[in-house]
């Protein structure tokens, strides 16, 4: 069996030692989901979006992807517009959170030979599902595509953002800070009942109130 070297950060080393951790079979078990993960994206066409390989994107992303591939070829531009267009995806407000207007967004048509996802565009693809792993997340949303598309060293659709001030670290931090947001809005919810809810019962309360004293 190959075998590959794993360098890890002194602290970390030293947790592993001294937990005595089966190093070997956890490596060889994140390598494997990584890899279904990220191979799941080479080669995705829009008629792949409803199966197997695309139950690990949300349906924004698959609706973004859909939309991208409508071009000829997809760059990392086509699916930084697509993310424009789409309109409601987190990934928008990720950018307004960084002063990025994306109404404002104007990314180049790039001639490229060819059908299907360019270069750039596949690596911003992979790189989305990689942020998204690093976060813990078992899905791929837009806010992975943009980190994707940040991260994405060569395609003229990180270049626009990145040359508007979206660095990877910063948009990391919107990302998350985004994400804490929504967990902590979904939890009032649930602990309060919708206000329109309250709003109903008060005003039924208050006609049970009038008839009973003869105002109503």
């Amino acid at each position: 069996m190959p075998k590959i070297n794993v360098y890890l950060p002194d602290d970390l080393a030293e947790t592993v030692k001294e937990l005595n951790l089966p190093i070997s079979a956890i490596c060889q078990r994140a390598l494997e989901v990584s890899v279904k993960r990220i191979t799941s994206v080479r080669g995705l066409t829009p008629e792949d979006l409803d199966g197997e390989r695309g139950a690990q994107l949300t349906q924004r992303m698959r609706t973004v992807i859909r939309i991208a591939a409508e071009s000829p070829v997809v760059t990392t531009a086509t699916l930084a517009q697509a993310l424009v267009d789409e309109g409601g995806n987190l990934a928008l407000d990720v950018l307004r959170a960084i002063d990025i207007d994306p109404r404002t967004l104007r990314f180049p048509s790039v001639e490229a030979s060819g059908s299907g996802f360019a270069p750039d565009a596949v690596n911003a693809l992979e790189l989305a599902v990689v942020e998204a792993m690093a976060l813990g997340h078992n899905y791929v949303g837009c806010e992975h595509l943009l980190l994707g598309l940040v991260a994405e060293p060569d395609g003229p659709g990180g270049e626009v953002l990145r040359s508007l001030g979206a660095d990877l670290k910063g948009v990391r931090r919107a990302v998350q800070t985004a994400l804490a947001g929504i967990v902590h809005l979904k939890k009032q919810q649930a602990a309060t009942p919708d206000a329109a809810k309250i709003l109903e019962m008060i005003m039924a309360r208050l006609d049970r109130l009038e008839k009973h004293a003869g105002i109503g």
